[in-house]
């Protein structure tokens, strides 16, 4: 009895141990990790989750993250077939983080797309300030280089089947 009581005691420790951890950036751009809740001042406070006494930290580099933020990614597209599907399955096997816009779904994406490039074709990719009509994955690959994602090699592109809704 007492063994068995002392056991789970033992098991049960390292749950009384555990703590919450903080992050959060300051006004200069600093990253910091702390026990303690973040400063009023602080930006982008969370809590971050943890696994025992392992952190479990950005999984995104910070080249992505970079040219995340100074070129974001938007993909025009729609149930257009294979062709669409290659251009989403790129950016996914790529791990390029987008957003997509439906020209067909809402009028006001139609117009905007319209603007961009002269009509309402898609797909079409922006990175940044750089559009591009069409999927080409060796063209693709230049234009995400060029705005500082990660390099990667060019990806064979393998298309899946899709239904028409």
């Amino acid at each position: 009895m007492f063994r068995d009581l002392l056991i789970l005691l033992l098991l049960a420790t390292p749950l009384v141990h555990a703590s919450e951890v903080f992050r959060w950036t300051d006004e200069r751009g600093g990253v910091y990790y702390s026990d303690q809740p973040p400063p009023p001042s602080a930006r982008k406070p969370t809590k971050v989750q943890s696994k025992g006494n392992v952190v479990d930290v950005d999984k995104e580099s910070y080249e992505a993250r970079l040219a995340r933020e100074r070129n974001p990614v938007v993909l025009f597209a729609s149930a257009c077939g294979p062709l669409c599907d290659q251009a989403r399955d790129y950016l996914v096997q790529r791990g390029i983080p987008y957003t997509t816009k439906d020209p067909s779904r809402e009028p006001e994406i139609a117009v905007e797309l319209k603007n961009l490039v002269g009509g309402v074709e898609v797909p079409v990719i922006v990175v940044g300030k750089t559009h591009q009509k069409g999927f080409e994955a060796s063209s693709w690959n230049s234009l995400l280089n060029a705005a500082g994602y990660p390099k990667a090699p060019l990806i064979p592109v393998k298309s899946k089947p899709t239904t028409q809704p």
